[in-house]
């Protein structure tokens, strides 16, 4: 009898086993099934000319196929072309570098009348690289009489239009100061376009005199008249001394866009003692929003400044004063930047200046030597303002901003000590 219902108990469990495995069977079948409903079999004719795979209809912008689920040699049903374009770009795998990423420019685009902007671009930024350009030639023009009497030099500049070349001869100097115990000089010219200082060309050396003669010639070949528009031309007048370093005698900056180059233009100029305590120079950007107030002063970079610590670098960092009829209103400044004499800033500082006091504004930039013990020390500044900047290039960089509103005007300016 008990082995009777043991037997019998043994089966009912063997058939509950079954239908179990049944039913596990048919779900796993059932979903097997369902994933291979998502493709649509493909039509005889198209697979086999060209192997490939439809899509079915329900593939809209908003539910886009995967790259890592689809074969590569899929098609996509017609759509409109940008998404056409996207999901192609999918299944390439990999990014085509022709197509502009986000956020770039297309090479051509449409104004609302429907006519082509194409280069509006290029012009932008060549117009933007035009006014740096202008800005640093700003930087040297300087209509100031000399401090001292150093002498004066004679030179002459002619432009071949034929074969793009600037021809430079170097005559004369005229009562150059004497650096040698003889009471004389052996003076020579060193010449360069700035702002390229790297390629420097140089005078013989004429012995024992304070009237020198020089009358060479340099060609400048390869040179645009329109690029000798953003050059400036360095005579350096140097003393040579065998034993030590060369003396400087005096300097000339003259900007080649002040010069009428339909004539052969010759001149005499008075040489400048060159700075003693050069400081540095800074580049720096203005732009005033009349609409809504706004002054934003943008500090990029310096360069060459002067040497604070005992490992001849400096830890500069800049401090921003905007000032109202040299009253200090709002102060701002930047981090600092250990070990280096050409920091790039890249900071801006915002301040709210109505329009009708923005006349009467000025900005008071130092640049600082940072340090840990002591006090921090001043390397140079420059006064930015309308009327009485701290020099013409100052004064100019606010003018122009004041002239040209919403555009950023970016300009060289040189430190001043004090």
């Amino acid at each position: 009898m008990a082995s009777a219902i043991l037997i019998g108990c043994l089966a009912t469990l063997g058939v509950i086993i079954t239908i179990l495995l049944f039913l596990a069977g048919g779900y796993l079948w059932w979903r097997h099934k369902r994933s291979q409903l998502q493709f649509i079999e493909p039509n005889e004719d198209e697979e086999s000319s060209s192997g490939s795979m439809r899509l079915p209809q329900s593939l809209t912008q908003e539910s886009q196929p995967d790259a890592t689920l689809m074969p590569p040699s899929a098609k996509i049903q017609p759509q409109s072309q940008p998404i056409q374009n996207n999901i192609n770009r999918k299944l390439n795998g990999f990014l085509n570098l022709k197509t502009p990423l986000i956020g770039a420019a297309s090479p051509q685009t449409k104004s609302p009348g429907g006519s082509s902007n194409t280069g509006v671009t290029d012009d932008r930024i060549t117009g933007r690289q035009a006014n740096r350009s202008v800005s640093m030639v700003d930087m040297y023009i300087d209509n100031s009489e000399p401090s001292e009497n150093v002498g004066q030099i004679h030179f002459s500049l002619e432009y071949d239009f034929q074969n793009t070349t600037l021809i430079l001869k170097i005559l004369q100097g005229k009562e150059l100061p004497a650096k040698d115990l003889s009471g004389t000089s052996d003076p020579y010219v060193r010449v360069t376009l700035l702002p390229d200082k790297k390629h420097r060309l140089e005078t013989k050396i004429k012995r024992r005199t304070l009237n020198p003669r020089w009358n060479e010639t340099f060609y400048f070949e390869g040179f645009p008249i329109q690029k000798l528009q953003s050059r400036v031309l360095h005579l350096h007048v140097f003393d040579y001394d065998r034993f030590s370093r060369d003396d400087s005698i005096g300097e000339v900056f003259m900007p080649l866009c002040q010069v009428d180059f339909a004539s052969k233009q010759t001149f005499w100029k008075a040489l400048k003692p060159p700075a003693k305590d050069k400081c540095g120079e800074l580049l720096s950007s203005l732009c005033y929003h009349p609409s809504n107030s706004i002054l934003t002063l943008t500090l990029i970079k310096a360069r060459n400044l002067k040497a604070k610590d005992i490992n001849g670098k400096s830890d500069p960092y800049v401090k921003v004063w905007l000032q109202f009829s040299d009253k200090r209103i709002e102060k701002r400044k930047t981090p600092i930047f250990k070990c280096t004499l050409n920091p790039i800033f890249n900071e801006s500082f915002s301040f709210n200046v109505p329009w009708e006091k923005i006349r009467e504004c000025s900005l008071d930039i130092m640049v600082m030597d940072f340090d840990n013990i002591g006090r921090n020390e001043l390397i140079g500044r420059i006064l930015l303002a309308g009327k009485n900047g701290s020099g013409a290039s100052e004064t100019k960089h606010w003018q122009d901003m004041i002239s040209k509103p919403r555009q950023t005007i970016v300009q060289w300016h040189r430190l001043k000590p004090e």
